[in-house]
């Protein structure tokens, strides 16, 4: 799919006839859509298709026509019926007359740019543009790992009475969002290091530069979080699954305690139930006996209760 937009008189408007200054947005472009817009913009097709891999790794890559940035962006990923947070490769070609994205699926990213949100943001003012969509990965970045932390909390509410292993499979899929987060932040941030150096291809001014540090510190701001968050998810790993243990093996002593509580009326009513000829159990000539050995068993049973409960067995 290709969308273009273009300022114009401070408005964006979609646009269906290309003019400079615009951005060109693809989302899983076709074979054929890649072909056609390499060649109107002299771009080789490798570049332009490259972010498409899922395993493609950040970079810059200079060119005569263009400039190729490759970054990651946060996206989510359904799992196990949940909603978990992945980063997928961002393509930002900078040409002559145009600023053209590429990406595998629609991207929240966008959102703001599209529905008019970001000061100072205009089509033509390629560098500028570059630099905002930069600052506002690194703030998706927070919000996904600020969404984690919510879910961490609602897990670690619940791991008090947890028994089952559903918690601990829960914070492993969150751990495994936290090291996907890491690892992209990392490599934004060398991206972002090598813009900020002089030997970059993009023409700076002044409010740029200002802008491109803030994305900076907004990206290793996200590194020391990420790495906050982790450290905490391995503690409470290793905790829930000592609680979980805890509680099966609480729920096992219970059983056993009720178990040997019942054995003595079992043993009773077992010792009455054999079929002697003449036999001279207690209190087997008594009228309504039955009722007398069923008083009997329970009161001992109920000794044995109580026993374990002021013993705090229970």
């Amino acid at each position: 799919m290709k969308q273009m937009f273009l300022s114009a008189n401070n408005q964006l408007s979609e646009i269906e006839t290309f003019e400079p200054g615009a951005w060109i947005n693809l989302v899983n472009p076709s074979q054929e859509e890649s072909v056609r817009l390499a060649e109107a913009f002299n771009i080789d097709i490798t570049d332009l298709r490259a972010p498409l891999d899922a395993e493609e790794s950040s970079r810059i890559s200079v060119e005569d026509n263009y400039t190729l940035i490759i970054v990651d962006v946060p996206t989510q990923e359904d799992r196990n019926g949940k909603s978990y947070y992945v980063t997928i490769p961002l393509g930002i070609v900078v040409t002559e007359d145009a600023v053209i994205t590429t990406c595998l699926e629609p991207l929240i990213l966008f959102d703001n740019f599209l529905n008019r949100r970001v000061r100072g943001f205009y089509t033509f003012m390629k560098t500028r543009f570059v630099f905002q969509l930069l600052y506002r990965n690194a703030e998706l970045f927070l919000t996904a790992l600020r969404s984690i932390d919510r879910q961490s909390d609602r897990i670690e509410a619940q791991l008090e009475d947890a028994t089952r292993n559903e918690q601990l499979i829960d914070m492993m899929e969150l751990e495994k969002s936290i090291i996907y987060l890491k690892a992209s932040l990392k490599i934004n941030e060398r991206i972002v290091k090598k813009l900020s150096g002089n030997a970059s291809s993009l023409r700076k001014y002044v409010a740029d530069e200002d802008l491109l540090e803030d994305t900076l510190i907004e990206t290793q701001q996200a590194i020391e979080m990420a790495s906050i968050y982790e450290n905490v998810l391995n503690v409470m790993t290793e905790t829930s699954a000592s609680i979980i243990s805890n509680n099966q093996n609480s729920i096992m002593k219970t059983l056993a305690l009720m178990t040997m509580a019942l054995d003595i009326p079992t043993v009773i009513f077992s010792a009455y139930g054999m079929n002697f000829k003449n036999n001279w159990l207690p209190l087997n000539g008594l009228e309504h006996a039955f009722w007398f050995i069923v008083a009997i068993a329970a009161a001992l049973s109920a000794i044995v209760v109580i026993y374990f409960i002021r013993k705090r067995w229970f």
